[in-house]
């Protein structure tokens, strides 16, 4: 299979993080109720384009013979797995015969060494006199010492250079191996491909025959669930324009999501079918998710999806509850401020001198806009606790014929 080398460029995925939620929420706000229950040609090349792999427009709009392209995706699969492993094994085979290559030029320049020592030796010898006997004695033993030196990594070259051809063996099947198994993976996904532009075509006539089929069972329902609208939760005033901040802050980067889903289909895509793993797709992602965690707070408040104990709260009336919430905002301001200074302080440290922070990864994504993102949600959390203070103010002082008991039984 060919290798994919594409990095997702800096600028970009600020740009997706900050445009993607803005056309989203205008295509959300824009859409309109079917008035019959019918397929979308528009969804059925946008799973085309997505899960074309494994024939999902066709399951979508009925089609079995969908079903057709998950042999052919699961040959590619095993394909590219096994080529993963014949390139560990080829990767492994070449790693031994450079250690194998060192070690025979790691021996011959000990021959090359010896074989001076030896010469110099020998020469020496022939200009002793006859009687200087001992360094006679030392000269032969260093020729002895360095013949034997010889004689060892004459034997060890000897040795090596027959494993050599084994190697040279391994290497050839394995290579060959690799490249079978790549081929069949390459050609398995020129298939699939010459499948999908075929589908590309074929797609107005597969929605008119399941339009079709739908209009042949009238007694097919489409259940659509009613989700409550959280735009009623935003107050009037100055707390309702905070609620409004909050709620905008909360649908903006609950579109983050549908990223999240894009980048890693093609993570598992390019990981498993092209052998092509990023670091890119994991990091831009906890990064994002991290950032989103920071936004949402406020709307979660908003919401009051916090997670909290409230076996005696609950139990209270109304304008208690409210008491209550006052009472105890002192320590939400104290922990929101916190966070709002510390973010601050991350925030300038990171963009400190001339070469800004920026990950560790190969990647080397800027940090500083991350670390901006922990003062935002601080004062996404600081305005919606002031809409909170304002609304329990607003209880307390308020008659109390407008206050419901709020009690539980």
């Amino acid at each position: 299979m060919p290798s994919i080398g594409f990095v997702l460029p800096h600028w970009l995925y600020w740009l997706g993080l900050a445009v993607f939620p803005l056309i989203a929420m205008a295509l959300a706000r824009t859409q309109k109720p079917a008035a019959t229950d019918a397929y979308s040609t528009p969804t059925a090349y946008f799973v085309w384009l997505v899960g074309g792999f494994l024939g999902l427009h066709r399951l979508y709009l009925k089609n079995v013979w969908g079903m057709l392209y998950w042999p052919l995706f699961a040959i590619i699969l095993f394909a590219s797995g096994v080529e993963r492993d014949e390139r560990v094994i080829v990767s492994d085979a070449r790693s031994e015969l450079e250690v194998v290559d060192s070690s025979i030029a790691r021996n011959e320049r000990r021959i090359e060494k010896s074989r001076k020592a030896v010469t110099d030796a020998e020469s020496q010898l022939t200009e002793l006199t006859a009687d200087d006997e001992r360094r006679k004695k030392r000269l032969e033993r260093k020729i002895r010492k360095e013949s034997d030196r010889i004689t060892k990594a004459e034997d060890t070259i000897a040795r090596i250079k027959g494993d050599i051809s084994q190697l040279q063996i391994n290497l050839a099947e394995a290579e060959k191996s690799q490249g079978f198994w790549s081929s069949v993976a390459r050609y398995t996904f020129f298939g699939v491909l010459l499948f999908l532009l075929i589908d590309l075509l074929l797609i107005p006539r597969m929605k008119r025959q399941g339009d079709a089929k739908l209009a042949a069972n009238p007694g097919h329902v489409v259940e659509r669930e009613t989700l409550p609208d959280d735009r009623k939760l935003a107050g009037t005033g100055l707390a309702g324009l905070f609620d409004r901040i909050s709620l905008f802050a909360g649908e903006y980067v609950a579109f983050w999501s549908v990223l999240a889903v894009f980048t890693y289909y093609y993570e598992v895509l390019v990981r498993y079918v092209f052998n092509s793993p990023t670091n890119w797709a994991h990091e831009s992602m906890f990064l994002m998710f991290g950032m989103q965690y920071l936004v949402a707070g406020s709307y979660a408040m908003l919401t009051e999806s916090h997670v909290r104990v409230d076996i005696f709260y609950a139990r209270m009336s109304r304008r208690g509850k409210a008491f209550i919430d006052l009472l105890t905002s002192v320590f939400f301001f104290i922990f929101a401020g916190t966070l709002l200074v510390t973010g601050w302080i991350f925030a300038s440290d990171a963009m400190q001198g001339t070469n800004w922070e920026v990950s560790f990864t190969e990647w080397a994504i800027q940090y500083w806009p991350v670390k901006i993102v922990i003062g935002v949600g601080a004062l996404l959390l600081i305005l919606q606790g002031l809409s909170k203070v304002l609304k329990d103010l607003a209880v307390l002082v308020g008659p109390a014929d407008d206050l419901t008991s709020g009690r539980t039984v």
